[in-house]
């Protein structure tokens, strides 16, 4: 099966919100929330790919952080490998350039949307890190 490595942004506002993205309907997973983010491509460091991805996703740049969890789950079509970092808008306002829609939702409410399923263990560690 074929293996995906991907990058996932937790972006936190000041108001210790996230920003959460909807996939659209020409997506694979239509209707899923998840982090925003991409491909890595070969060679790239991680973090300087989500960099990019959340450029050309977001049109707006952010600071990466910590890495907050590592999670490989399969898919009927392929095993994602997905990392997700800690980050900060630096410049710009977040637009929804390839997903249907944005939100900034608090950590209590992360549970209320439906997540893609390799996105869940980066809420519940969310959920663990920022409750407690």
């Amino acid at each position: 099966m074929k293996q995906i490595e991907v990058v996932g942004a937790v972006i936190v506002n000041e108001s210790k919100q996230i920003l959460c993205a909807l996939r659209s309907q020409n997506m694979n997973l239509a209707g899923f929330w998840e982090f925003p983010g991409g491909k890595i491509e070969q060679g790239e460091d991680p973090k300087k790919a989500l960099y990019r991805e959340i450029k050309e996703e977001l049109s707006c740049e952010i600071k990466v952080g910590e890495m907050i969890e590592e999670t490989v789950f399969e898919y009927d079509t392929a095993t994602v490998h997905l990392r997700t970092f800690l980050s900060t808008v630096l410049n710009g306002d977040p637009k929804a350039l390839e997903h249907e829609k944005i939100a900034w939702v608090s950590v209590l409410d992360l549970d209320q949307l439906t997540w893609a399923p390799a996105d869940i263990p980066t809420v519940d560690k969310l959920k663990q890190l920022l409750l407690h």
